[in-house]
């Protein structure tokens, strides 16, 4: 049995985005793997990482228990829609909160300066992601005319702390028929079921 964390980056969860979020909890549930969930439209916290790194930004109660459910998990589960060929503001600024040195990665210090080099250390390593990413239009058509929209969250913040992700896109999202909708349904609860 695994441990899984969901997290539903769509800021409402009244959508196809939470809907498809329930619909693998509850598989996953039922499989008899521990299971828990945050919804990002019911955390408190400011999305905005002012000052860089240059001051500490106490992170709110609710990053926290992100970063412990983050830690936690053996599979992280991911649902949001794609928006602008992005996640939404909100989990963008989720990440630039709570993704941080020491928690997610650690860089190596250069030894000469003293300051972090090229080489880090992924503090995530041996941890599985499941990207489940819905859009209005057909994946293959976004991705040949505006390029990889999957880059920034699987390679550049997941695999970057040592995830492995997988991505399941979802198009036509908002003109799926109920038939197609119980497709996808399956679908997920097959992953769900499998922990993955």
């Amino acid at each position: 049995m695994k441990k899984i964390f969901i997290l539903l980056g769509n800021p409402d969860a009244d959508t196809l985005s939470g809907q498809f979020a329930s619909v693998y909890e509850s598989a996953a549930t039922a499989a008899g793997h521990e299971v828990k969930r945050l919804n990002i439209g019911d955390l408190a916290f400011d999305p905005i990482l002012h000052k860089g790194y240059k001051v500490i930004q106490e992170l709110e109660p609710d990053l926290k228990t992100a970063q412990e459910y983050m830690k936690w998990c053996d599979t992280f589960v991911l649902v949001y829609p794609l928006w602008w060929s992005s996640m939404p503001a909100l989990l963008k600024g989720f990440f630039d909160r709570m993704w941080l040195p020491a928690f997610a990665f650690r860089f190596h210090k250069n030894p000469k300066t003293g300051k972090a080099g090229m080489f880090w250390d992924r503090l995530m390593r041996g941890k599985r992601a499941r990207v489940i990413m819905l859009s209005k239009a057909n994946p293959f058509l976004i991705w040949f005319m505006f390029g990889d929209f999957t880059n920034e969250i699987t390679r550049a913040i997941l695999a970057f702390a040592g995830f492995v992700p997988r991505v399941t896109e979802i198009g036509n999202a908002e003109i799926l028929s109920d038939a197609q909708k119980r497709t996808w349904e399956k679908r997920l609860s097959a992953l769900a079921k499998k922990g993955v």
